[in-house]
């Protein structure tokens, strides 16, 4: 926010250097990131066949967690699904398992409702929850035409993709794409829905600045939530403002008093730039392109670069320490 407030003087501001404390540990766990070992257990075999349905029609070869597998390793390594076909092979044939590989088509039909497995996780405190969301790119009809025939350059389509993140243990609880054209604060009942435990503060942007949001967020974990959301310039107090403060009005009278950027080190407001870290993170390491071309393929697409992320955030974090 400061170089939206303060962009005339934004040089006066120095930046903070940090060095990495926990070096060693994290540069080996850069390395795990690569290891098959990690996304590909001996142990999938006991699962690779789907179970028997009791009613009329045909018979399901592989379960999803099968197809959750080869899909997965499809974002890792980057992988076209033929090529991702291919790649299991080679896995099943090392691994010295007799399995059968499903084949790109059966990927890519049963990805659209495919159920992802989410590993259950005892929660020791509550949640500190900040959302954003973000834009992905679809390769769709504008691009073809404007690269193969050179024709105007058309409204090109994309997705937005909406993530949140636990303050307390960096991972990402909850996930949704959807249309561009869906707000932020339409979302957030859906990701709520998502967390696992109690939230006791929400952290958001000015996107989620409102009634709406505030009134869902205290109906489902009580009026002692701590929401951060920065009024805008204009805000105006509300009526029972003398009596009975609301936290947004809380949050403008500290504004005026302190200034926004007191306000934001008060409530601590700036640690929402780590969902934005978390968006660099998502386009540096799962890419900034969906590969997948239907809506519903595009959503498992998403749930399995959560999982993705997830797993990498448990094999080791950076630790920081300032210099300056």
């Amino acid at each position: 926010m400061p170089h939206k407030f303060h962009a005339s003087r934004r040089h006066k501001f120095d930046k903070k250097k940090y060095r990495v404390t926990n070096w060693r540990d994290y540069n080996e766990s850069l390395r795990n990131r690569g290891d098959l070992t990690i996304w590909v257990s001996r142990e999938i075999g006991k699962e690779w066949s789907a179970q028997r349905w009791t009613t009329r029609g045909g018979q399901r070869k592989y379960s999803d967690l099968a197809i959750e597998v080869c899909l997965t390793l499809r974002s890792v390594y980057a992988l076209a699904l033929r090529q991702s076909q291919g790649f299991m092979r080679s896995v099943v044939r090392l691994m010295q398992v007799d399995l059968s590989v499903p084949d790109f088509s059966t990927l890519s039909r049963r990805a659209g409702g495919l159920q992802i497995t989410k590993p259950a996780k005892a929660r020791t405190e509550p949640v500190h929850l900040v959302v954003d969301s973000t834009g992905v790119k679809i390769y769709g009809e504008g691009e073809w035409l404007q690269n193969k025939h050179k024709t105007k350059a058309m409204r090109r389509s994309w997705r937005k993709l909406h993530l949140g993140m636990d303050l307390n243990t960096g991972e990402i609880v909850c996930s949704d794409l959807t249309y561009e054209n869906v707000g932020d604060p339409t979302v957030l009942p859906d990701l709520l829905d998502q967390v696992d435990g109690p939230v006791n503060k929400f952290l958001g942007d000015g996107a989620y600045n409102g009634e709406p949001t505030r009134r869902v967020l205290e109906t489902r974990y009580g009026d002692d939530v701590e929401i951060i959301i920065p009024p805008p310039k204009t805000a105006v107090l509300s009526p029972k403002a003398d009596r009975n403060p609301s936290s947004r009005d809380k949050h403008i009278l500290a504004i005026k008093d302190k200034g926004r950027l007191g306000w934001q080190k008060q409530t601590g407001y700036n640690q929402r730039s780590r969902i934005e870290t978390q968006m660099g993170r998502w386009k540096q390491v799962i890419g900034n392109k969906l590969k997948a071309r239907t809506f519903n393929n595009q959503r498992t697409e998403t749930k399995i670069g959560v999982s993705i992320l997830n797993t990498i955030t448990k094999l080791g974090r950076p630790a920081f320490e300032a210099i300056t």
